[in-house]
C-alpha cells in the first residue's frame, strides 16, 4: 500500500484567508427586504426612514459627548468628564438598538461617519476646545433637536400600527434623552457654591 504524500502548497491554500474580495451590495440603501412582520412595506419604509434620521442624530450626539469628555476643562472637570462618558455609552446603546430595529424592519441602517454627517440635523461643533457652558449648551440643543423629532416619529409609528418602533422611541430614545437633559442642564444653573445670595448680601 502506497503512502499518500502531503502537498504542502495545497494545504496552505486551504487555510489562507481570502482577502480583497469584491462584489455588488446585497441590499442597496433605501430599499426594503420585507420580513413577515404583519406590517405593510410602506409602513416599514416610513419607519426605516425616520429611524435612520434618528440614528444619524443619535450618533452625532453620542460623538459630541465623547468630544466634550476629552476636551472638558475647569473646576468641574472630574464630574463632567465622567458624566459625559456615561452619557456617551448610553447613547451608544441607543445607536445599536436603532440600527437593529432598522434591520429588523428590512431596511439598511446608516453606519459610516460621512453618511451620518450628511444626514444629521445637529450643528457641527468646532474642532477646538470650548468653555464648559458652551459645551453644555451644545449638548442641550442637540438633545432638543433629537427629542422633537423623536416625539413626531413616535406618533407617526403609532398611527401606522408600528408598535415596536413606537415603543423603542418612547421607552428608550425619549426617556434616555430626557434624563440626560436633566443631568446636564443642572450644571448650568447659576446658584452659589458656598454662600447663599442672602448671606453674600449681608
Amino acid at each position: 500500500m502506497t503512502k499518500a504524500t502531503l502537498d504542502a502548497d495545497a494545504l496552505l491554500e486551504r487555510v489562507r484567508p481570502l482577502t480583497n474580495q469584491h462584489a455588488h451590495e446585497i441590499q442597496p440603501f433605501g430599499h426594503i427586504a420585507k420580513l413577515p412582520l404583519a406590517l405593510s412595506e410602506q409602513t416599514c419604509r416610513k419607519s426605516v426612514e425616520n429611524l435612520n434620521q434618528l440614528i444619524a442624530d443619535t450618533m452625532t450626539l453620542r460623538d459630541l459627548y465623547k468630544k466634550h469628555h476629552w476636551q472638558v476643562a475647569g473646576p468641574t472637570f472630574y464630574q463632567l468628564h465622567l458624566l459625559f462618558d456615561k452619557h456617551y455609552e448610553q447613547q451608544n446603546e441607543l445607536v445599536d438598538a436603532l440600527a437593529e430595529r432598522i434591520q429588523l424592519l428590512g431596511g439598511v441602517s446608516l453606519a459610516m461617519a460621512a453618511d451620518v454627517a450628511e444626514t444629521t440635523l445637529i450643528p457641527r461643533p468646532p474642532r477646538g476646545r470650548e468653555d464648559v457652558p458652551v459645551q453644555i449648551g451644545r449638548l442641550l440643543h442637540a438633545h432638543e433637536i433629537l427629542l422633537k423629532e423623536a416625539r413626531t416619529m413616535a406618533r407617526q409609528a403609532a398611527e401606522d400600527g408600528d408598535d415596536g418602533t413606537n415603543d423603542l422611541i418612547v421607552s428608550d430614545v425619549i426617556r434616555t434623552n430626557e434624563l440626560q437633559v436633566w443631568f446636564v442642564a443642572e450644571h448650568v444653573v447659576d446658584v452659589p457654591l458656598v454662600r447663599t445670595n442672602a448671606e453674600a448680601g449681608r
